[in-house]
Protein backbone atom coordinates (compact mmCIF):
# COMPACT_ATOMS: atom_id res chain seq x y z
CA UNK A 1 0.00 0.00 0.00
CA UNK A 2 1.59 3.45 -0.81
CA UNK A 3 1.09 5.67 2.35
CA UNK A 4 2.93 9.31 2.47
CA UNK A 5 4.48 11.36 0.12
CA UNK A 6 7.94 11.38 -1.40
CA UNK A 7 9.57 14.15 -0.14
CA UNK A 8 10.10 15.24 -3.96
CA UNK A 9 6.71 16.07 -3.93
CA UNK A 10 6.77 17.91 -0.77
CA UNK A 11 9.10 20.16 -1.92
CA UNK A 12 7.45 20.81 -5.71
CA UNK A 13 4.75 22.00 -2.83
CA UNK A 14 6.50 24.95 -2.46
CA UNK A 15 6.15 25.87 -6.35
CA UNK A 16 3.36 28.30 -6.98
CA UNK A 17 1.64 26.22 -9.94
CA UNK A 18 -0.99 28.51 -10.73
CA UNK A 19 1.32 31.01 -11.79
CA UNK A 20 3.39 28.37 -13.68
CA UNK A 21 0.40 27.72 -15.42
CA UNK A 22 -0.04 31.64 -15.97
CA UNK A 23 3.21 31.39 -17.63
CA UNK A 24 2.43 28.53 -19.73
CA UNK A 25 -0.48 30.19 -21.40
CA UNK A 26 1.39 33.61 -22.17
CA UNK A 27 3.73 31.30 -24.52
CA UNK A 28 0.96 29.09 -25.44
CA UNK A 29 3.54 26.23 -24.37
CA UNK A 30 0.94 23.23 -23.48
CA UNK A 31 -0.98 24.69 -27.18
CA UNK A 32 -1.71 21.06 -28.76
CA UNK A 33 0.28 18.94 -26.44
CA UNK A 34 -1.43 15.82 -25.55
CA UNK A 35 0.94 14.52 -23.20
CA UNK A 36 4.29 15.43 -21.16
CA UNK A 37 3.06 19.29 -20.68
CA UNK A 38 5.28 21.76 -19.78
CA UNK A 39 4.80 21.01 -15.66
CA UNK A 40 6.07 17.35 -16.57
CA UNK A 41 9.24 19.10 -17.97
CA UNK A 42 9.65 21.45 -15.08
CA UNK A 43 9.79 18.60 -13.06
CA UNK A 44 11.89 16.32 -15.34
CA UNK A 45 14.52 18.65 -15.25
CA UNK A 46 14.16 19.80 -11.67
CA UNK A 47 14.35 16.30 -11.04
CA UNK A 48 17.85 16.24 -13.26
CA UNK A 49 19.36 19.49 -11.37
CA UNK A 50 18.67 18.03 -7.99
CA UNK A 51 20.07 14.60 -8.89
CA UNK A 52 23.29 15.61 -10.59
CA UNK A 53 21.75 13.31 -13.68
CA UNK A 54 24.58 13.39 -16.46
CA UNK A 55 22.57 12.76 -19.42
CA UNK A 56 18.87 12.62 -21.09
CA UNK A 57 19.57 9.04 -21.50
CA UNK A 58 20.67 8.98 -17.23
CA UNK A 59 17.15 10.96 -16.27
CA UNK A 60 15.07 8.24 -18.78
CA UNK A 61 16.43 5.31 -16.69
CA UNK A 62 16.38 7.12 -13.56
CA UNK A 63 12.77 8.14 -13.97
CA UNK A 64 12.04 5.09 -15.68
CA UNK A 65 12.99 2.62 -12.65
CA UNK A 66 10.69 4.70 -9.96
CA UNK A 67 7.68 3.08 -11.91
CA UNK A 68 4.36 3.57 -9.49
CA UNK A 69 6.10 6.33 -7.66
CA UNK A 70 6.75 8.66 -10.51
CA UNK A 71 3.01 9.35 -10.40
CA UNK A 72 3.03 10.36 -6.66
CA UNK A 73 6.19 12.57 -7.26
CA UNK A 74 3.51 14.81 -9.54
CA UNK A 75 4.38 12.84 -12.85
CA UNK A 76 1.02 12.81 -15.48
CA UNK A 77 3.26 11.33 -18.38
CA UNK A 78 6.36 8.89 -18.78
CA UNK A 79 9.30 10.62 -19.28
CA UNK A 80 10.74 9.34 -22.37
CA UNK A 81 14.36 10.52 -24.01
CA UNK A 82 12.95 11.79 -27.02
CA UNK A 83 10.07 13.95 -26.30
CA UNK A 84 12.06 15.43 -23.06
CA UNK A 85 14.56 16.58 -25.91
CA UNK A 86 11.83 17.88 -28.21
CA UNK A 87 10.45 19.86 -25.82
CA UNK A 88 13.89 21.23 -24.65
CA UNK A 89 14.12 22.60 -28.31
CA UNK A 90 10.92 23.34 -29.00
CA UNK A 91 9.08 24.86 -26.20
CA UNK A 92 9.97 28.52 -25.52
CA UNK A 93 12.51 29.10 -22.81
CA UNK A 94 10.62 32.58 -21.72
CA UNK A 95 7.87 30.07 -19.74
CA UNK A 96 10.84 29.44 -16.95
CA UNK A 97 12.39 32.68 -17.38
CA UNK A 98 9.08 34.11 -16.29
CA UNK A 99 8.32 31.61 -13.80
CA UNK A 100 11.85 31.98 -11.89
CA UNK A 101 11.13 35.53 -11.93
CA UNK A 102 7.72 34.30 -9.70
CA UNK A 103 10.19 32.31 -7.26
CA UNK A 104 12.69 35.30 -6.71
CA UNK A 105 9.17 37.80 -5.62
CA UNK A 106 8.84 34.74 -3.50
CA UNK A 107 12.08 34.37 -2.39
CA UNK A 108 13.41 37.85 -1.70
CA UNK A 109 11.11 39.51 0.61
CA UNK A 110 11.77 35.86 3.26
CA UNK A 111 15.57 36.66 3.03
CA UNK A 112 15.00 40.86 3.54
CA UNK A 113 16.28 40.67 7.15
CA UNK A 114 19.25 38.51 6.29
CA UNK A 115 22.10 40.46 7.95
CA UNK A 116 24.87 41.25 4.79
CA UNK A 117 28.77 42.38 5.48
CA UNK A 118 27.91 45.80 5.25
CA UNK A 119 26.19 48.21 7.32
CA UNK A 120 23.70 49.31 5.40
CA UNK A 121 19.74 50.21 5.31
CA UNK A 122 19.47 50.01 1.97
CA UNK A 123 18.90 47.77 -0.81
CA UNK A 124 22.61 46.30 -2.00
CA UNK A 125 23.09 44.55 -5.33
CA UNK A 126 26.38 43.22 -6.99
CA UNK A 127 26.34 43.00 -10.92
CA UNK A 128 28.70 40.88 -12.82
CA UNK A 129 28.96 37.99 -15.06
CA UNK A 130 30.47 34.13 -15.70
CA UNK A 131 30.98 32.79 -18.99
CA UNK A 132 29.94 29.42 -19.88
CA UNK A 133 32.22 27.42 -22.13
CA UNK A 134 30.92 25.49 -24.84
CA UNK A 135 32.01 23.38 -28.10
CA UNK A 136 31.67 25.75 -30.99
CA UNK A 137 31.07 22.80 -33.62
CA UNK A 138 27.92 21.93 -31.19
CA UNK A 139 26.67 24.92 -30.41
CA UNK A 140 27.56 27.55 -33.58
CA UNK A 141 25.21 29.91 -32.65
CA UNK A 142 26.87 30.86 -29.24
CA UNK A 143 29.48 33.26 -30.82
CA UNK A 144 32.57 33.87 -28.76
CA UNK A 145 35.91 33.17 -30.56
CA UNK A 146 36.63 31.85 -33.51
CA UNK A 147 37.69 28.60 -32.48
CA UNK A 148 35.33 28.75 -29.31
CA UNK A 149 31.82 29.34 -28.29
CA UNK A 150 30.38 29.89 -25.04
CA UNK A 151 27.56 32.14 -23.49
CA UNK A 152 27.27 34.38 -20.70
CA UNK A 153 25.20 34.47 -17.92
CA UNK A 154 24.63 38.31 -16.31
CA UNK A 155 23.36 38.11 -12.69
CA UNK A 156 22.12 40.90 -10.89
CA UNK A 157 22.62 39.78 -7.37
CA UNK A 158 20.56 40.71 -4.13
CA UNK A 159 22.85 40.56 -1.59
CA UNK A 160 20.13 39.99 1.27
CA UNK A 161 20.39 35.97 0.60
CA UNK A 162 21.85 36.14 -2.30
CA UNK A 163 19.09 35.75 -4.55
CA UNK A 164 19.23 36.40 -8.25
CA UNK A 165 17.07 39.19 -9.22
CA UNK A 166 18.10 39.69 -12.97
CA UNK A 167 19.58 37.19 -15.10
CA UNK A 168 20.34 37.52 -18.91
CA UNK A 169 21.70 34.94 -21.05
CA UNK A 170 23.81 35.66 -24.36
CA UNK A 171 26.11 34.44 -26.28
CA UNK A 172 29.65 35.02 -25.00
CA UNK A 173 30.40 37.99 -27.50
CA UNK A 174 28.11 40.48 -25.51
CA UNK A 175 29.94 43.24 -24.16
CA UNK A 176 29.01 43.27 -20.11
CA UNK A 177 28.48 47.08 -20.22
CA UNK A 178 25.38 46.79 -22.43
CA UNK A 179 23.75 44.51 -20.11
CA UNK A 180 23.42 47.57 -17.98
CA UNK A 181 20.54 49.22 -20.45
CA UNK A 182 18.54 45.86 -19.35
CA UNK A 183 18.23 47.09 -15.73
CA UNK A 184 15.77 49.79 -14.02
CA UNK A 185 17.49 51.04 -11.71
CA UNK A 186 15.99 51.11 -7.81
CA UNK A 187 15.53 54.46 -6.06
CA UNK A 188 18.01 54.44 -2.86
CA UNK A 189 19.53 51.15 -3.59
CA UNK A 190 23.25 50.54 -4.03
CA UNK A 191 25.02 48.54 -7.24
CA UNK A 192 28.25 47.34 -7.10
CA UNK A 193 30.29 46.75 -10.40
CA UNK A 194 33.67 45.91 -11.75
CA UNK A 195 35.10 48.18 -13.86
CA UNK A 196 33.92 45.95 -17.10
CA UNK A 197 30.82 48.15 -16.55
CA UNK A 198 32.55 51.42 -16.71
CA UNK A 199 30.42 53.37 -19.18
CA UNK A 200 29.41 57.24 -17.83
CA UNK A 201 26.59 58.00 -20.17
CA UNK A 202 24.95 54.95 -18.70
CA UNK A 203 25.61 55.06 -14.93
CA UNK A 204 24.14 58.81 -15.14
CA UNK A 205 21.11 57.00 -15.79
CA UNK A 206 21.47 55.21 -11.70
CA UNK A 207 22.63 59.18 -11.17
CA UNK A 208 18.80 60.30 -12.58
CA UNK A 209 16.74 57.47 -10.65
CA UNK A 210 17.95 58.47 -7.13
CA UNK A 211 20.37 55.10 -7.66
CA UNK A 212 23.39 54.88 -6.01
CA UNK A 213 26.51 52.90 -7.72
CA UNK A 214 29.88 51.75 -6.53
CA UNK A 215 32.26 50.88 -9.61
CA UNK A 216 36.36 50.27 -9.96
CA UNK A 217 37.87 52.81 -11.91
CA UNK A 218 40.11 52.35 -14.60
CA UNK A 219 44.02 53.95 -15.39
CA UNK A 220 42.68 55.76 -18.56
CA UNK A 221 39.71 57.73 -16.98
CA UNK A 222 41.10 61.84 -17.09
CA UNK A 223 39.68 63.33 -13.87
CA UNK A 224 40.45 66.92 -12.37
CA UNK A 225 39.46 66.81 -8.79
CA UNK A 226 37.68 69.86 -7.11
CA UNK A 227 38.07 69.18 -3.46
CA UNK A 228 39.66 66.40 -0.95
CA UNK A 229 38.08 65.49 2.25
CA UNK A 230 40.29 64.43 5.03
CA UNK A 231 40.70 60.36 5.81
CA UNK A 232 42.94 57.98 8.39
CA UNK A 233 45.38 56.09 6.05
CA UNK A 234 46.00 53.61 8.99
CA UNK A 235 42.57 52.63 7.13
CA UNK A 236 44.08 51.54 4.08
CA UNK A 237 42.40 54.57 2.74
CA UNK A 238 44.84 57.55 0.67
CA UNK A 239 42.37 59.28 -0.36
CA UNK A 240 38.90 60.86 -0.60
CA UNK A 241 38.19 63.22 -3.43
CA UNK A 242 35.25 65.37 -5.36
CA UNK A 243 36.18 64.90 -9.06
CA UNK A 244 34.53 66.04 -12.09
CA UNK A 245 35.28 64.12 -15.46
CA UNK A 246 37.16 66.69 -17.91
CA UNK A 247 37.20 65.59 -21.57
CA UNK A 248 34.59 66.93 -23.48
CA UNK A 249 32.54 63.72 -24.47
CA UNK A 250 32.30 62.26 -20.74
CA UNK A 251 31.43 65.59 -19.32
CA UNK A 252 28.76 65.59 -21.67
CA UNK A 253 26.79 62.68 -20.99
CA UNK A 254 27.60 62.67 -17.07
CA UNK A 255 27.88 66.23 -16.51
CA UNK A 256 27.59 65.84 -12.13
CA UNK A 257 30.73 65.46 -10.02
CA UNK A 258 31.91 62.38 -8.87
CA UNK A 259 33.43 60.92 -6.02
CA UNK A 260 36.91 59.28 -6.04
CA UNK A 261 38.32 56.90 -3.47
CA UNK A 262 41.64 55.05 -3.52
CA UNK A 263 42.16 52.55 -1.08
CA UNK A 264 45.12 50.07 -0.82
CA UNK A 265 44.91 46.27 0.88
CA UNK A 266 47.23 46.57 3.27
CA UNK A 267 47.66 42.66 3.36
CA UNK A 268 48.55 42.44 -0.65
CA UNK A 269 49.65 46.05 -1.15
CA UNK A 270 47.35 46.19 -4.11
CA UNK A 271 45.85 49.88 -4.74
CA UNK A 272 41.97 50.12 -5.86
CA UNK A 273 40.38 53.49 -7.03
CA UNK A 274 36.61 53.32 -7.01
CA UNK A 275 33.74 55.94 -8.40
CA UNK A 276 30.46 56.44 -6.62
CA UNK A 277 27.96 59.09 -6.66
CA UNK A 278 27.02 58.71 -2.94
CA UNK A 279 28.90 61.45 -0.87
CA UNK A 280 27.42 60.75 2.09
CA UNK A 281 28.55 57.04 3.41
CA UNK A 282 31.83 57.12 4.76
CA UNK A 283 34.66 56.49 2.65
CA UNK A 284 35.70 53.16 4.22
CA UNK A 285 32.44 52.02 3.88
CA UNK A 286 32.43 52.30 0.31
CA UNK A 287 35.59 50.24 0.43
CA UNK A 288 33.67 47.25 2.04
CA UNK A 289 30.92 47.79 -0.56
CA UNK A 290 32.71 46.63 -3.53
CA UNK A 291 34.73 44.14 -1.32
CA UNK A 292 31.13 42.31 -1.09
CA UNK A 293 30.70 42.46 -4.97
CA UNK A 294 32.55 38.95 -4.15
CA UNK A 295 29.37 37.35 -3.66
CA UNK A 296 28.21 37.38 -6.67
CA UNK A 297 31.78 35.70 -8.19
CA UNK A 298 30.68 33.25 -4.94
CA UNK A 299 27.38 32.38 -6.63
CA UNK A 300 28.91 31.76 -9.79
CA UNK A 301 31.23 29.49 -8.20
CA UNK A 302 28.53 27.79 -6.50
CA UNK A 303 26.11 27.09 -8.89
CA UNK A 304 28.56 25.83 -11.46
CA UNK A 305 29.38 23.40 -8.93
CA UNK A 306 25.92 22.42 -7.79
CA UNK A 307 23.99 22.43 -10.21
CA UNK A 308 23.52 21.11 -13.88
CA UNK A 309 25.08 24.56 -16.06
CA UNK A 310 28.14 23.67 -17.83
CA UNK A 311 27.00 19.84 -19.16
CA UNK A 312 23.71 20.72 -21.34
CA UNK A 313 21.07 17.76 -22.32
CA UNK A 314 20.71 20.16 -25.98
CA UNK A 315 22.61 21.83 -28.13
CA UNK A 316 19.74 24.28 -29.52
CA UNK A 317 19.78 27.67 -27.77
CA UNK A 318 16.24 27.11 -26.46
CA UNK A 319 17.31 24.26 -24.69
CA UNK A 320 20.37 25.55 -23.34
CA UNK A 321 18.33 28.92 -22.01
CA UNK A 322 15.84 26.54 -20.90
CA UNK A 323 17.87 24.33 -18.70
CA UNK A 324 19.89 27.40 -17.48
CA UNK A 325 16.63 29.20 -16.68
CA UNK A 326 15.42 25.92 -15.07
CA UNK A 327 18.46 26.03 -12.93
CA UNK A 328 18.18 29.05 -11.40
CA UNK A 329 14.54 28.32 -10.27
CA UNK A 330 16.23 25.04 -8.57
CA UNK A 331 18.31 27.40 -6.40
CA UNK A 332 15.50 29.79 -5.65
CA UNK A 333 12.98 26.94 -4.57
CA UNK A 334 15.49 25.64 -2.30
CA UNK A 335 16.22 29.03 -0.81
CA UNK A 336 12.46 29.20 -0.04
CA UNK A 337 11.96 25.58 1.44
CA UNK A 338 15.10 26.16 3.37
CA UNK A 339 13.27 29.90 5.12
CA UNK A 340 9.70 28.35 5.24
CA UNK A 341 10.89 25.25 7.05
CA UNK A 342 13.25 27.06 9.22
CA UNK A 343 16.62 25.30 8.23
CA UNK A 344 20.26 26.19 9.86
CA UNK A 345 21.84 23.94 7.09
CA UNK A 346 23.60 25.97 4.16
CA UNK A 347 22.12 25.64 0.80
CA UNK A 348 24.44 23.08 -0.44
CA UNK A 349 23.86 20.69 2.31
CA UNK A 350 20.24 21.32 1.59
CA UNK A 351 21.24 20.00 -1.89
CA UNK A 352 23.44 17.69 -0.52
CA UNK A 353 20.52 16.07 2.10
CA UNK A 354 18.09 16.14 -1.29
CA UNK A 355 20.02 13.89 -3.40
CA UNK A 356 19.62 11.11 -1.71
CA UNK A 357 16.22 11.56 -0.14
CA UNK A 358 13.74 12.70 -2.88
CA UNK A 359 12.17 9.16 -2.68
CA UNK A 360 11.56 9.38 0.84
CA UNK A 361 8.28 9.39 2.17
CA UNK A 362 8.49 10.97 5.01
CA UNK A 363 7.44 14.80 6.15
CA UNK A 364 10.44 16.78 4.25
CA UNK A 365 10.99 19.08 8.11
CA UNK A 366 11.48 15.86 9.60
CA UNK A 367 14.29 14.76 6.59
CA UNK A 368 16.05 18.36 7.22
CA UNK A 369 15.78 18.14 11.54
CA UNK A 370 17.34 14.87 11.94
CA UNK A 371 20.26 16.23 9.13
CA UNK A 372 20.77 19.01 11.10
CA UNK A 373 20.93 16.92 14.52
CA UNK A 374 23.39 14.69 12.97
CA UNK A 375 25.75 17.78 11.41
CA UNK A 376 25.76 19.37 14.59
CA UNK A 377 26.64 16.36 16.30
CA UNK A 378 29.69 15.83 13.72
CA UNK A 379 30.64 19.80 14.15
CA UNK A 380 31.07 19.00 17.53
CA UNK A 381 32.86 15.94 17.32
CA UNK A 382 35.13 17.58 14.79
CA UNK A 383 35.87 20.53 17.18
CA UNK A 384 36.92 17.95 20.07
CA UNK A 385 38.94 16.00 18.00
CA UNK A 386 41.41 19.39 17.78
CA UNK A 387 41.88 18.63 21.59
CA UNK A 388 43.20 15.40 20.98
CA UNK A 389 46.81 14.59 20.88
Amino acid sequence: MNIGRTVFSQLIDYLPAKEFHKCVERYRGDHYIKSFSCWDQLLSMAFAQLTYRESLRDIEACLYSIGPKLYHMGFRSKVARSTLADANDSRNWRIYADFAQVLIGIARPLYIADPISVDLDETLYALDSTTIDLCLSLFPWATFRKTKAAVKMHTLLDLHGNIPTFVHITDGSVSDVKVLDRIAPEAGAFYVMDRGYLDFERLFIFTLCSAFFVIRSKTNVLLQRRYSSPIDKATGLRSDQTVVLTTRESARVYPDPLRRITYVDLDNNKRFTFLTNNFALPALTITQIYKSRWQVELFFKWIKQHLRIKAFYGTSENAVKTQIWIAVSVYVLVAIMRKRIGLDATLYQVLQILSLTLFEKQPISQVFRAAESDISELDISNQLNLFRF
